[in-house]
């Protein structure tokens, strides 16, 4: 867990770690849908991953390291083809249901992608 704490209002935050104190700044996130393949198991599979981040250089990282410590797939043999911004009301993804669950709340609850019976 990351020790932080508010310097001012205006959105600056100090990270404390054991030899350096980073000074951080509040930025807004996003929700990215991520496509590509990878190899799990003896196949490659295509896989499709809603991930919230603040840029694209983020999303892309999040992904890689989260295929590369559940499956042991190492980051040259992932293939990313596409990363796009999408509305965080049509994602199915917990984590970016709960990164964005006031603005979900706010805008009337999520999109349903396809129709439910």
């Amino acid at each position: 867990m990351q020790n932080l704490f508010p310097i001012q209002s205006d959105g600056e935050w100090y990270r404390a770690s054991a030899f350096k104190i980073l000074l951080q700044f509040a930025r807004t996130m996003q929700a990215y849908r991520i496509k590509g393949n990878a190899p799990f198991g003896r196949t490659r599979q295509e896989f499709t991953i809603d991930v919230a981040a603040v840029d694209e250089t983020e999303a892309e990282h999040r992904i890689l390291s989260t295929l590369g410590s559940r499956h042991r797939a190492k980051r040259m043999h992932i293939n990313i083809e596409s990363i796009t911004e999408i509305d965080p009301r049509t994602s199915k993804e917990p984590t970016v249901i709960n990164a964005f669950r006031e603005q979900i709340q706010l805008a009337g609850g999520p999109i349903s992608t396809s129709e439910e019976e």
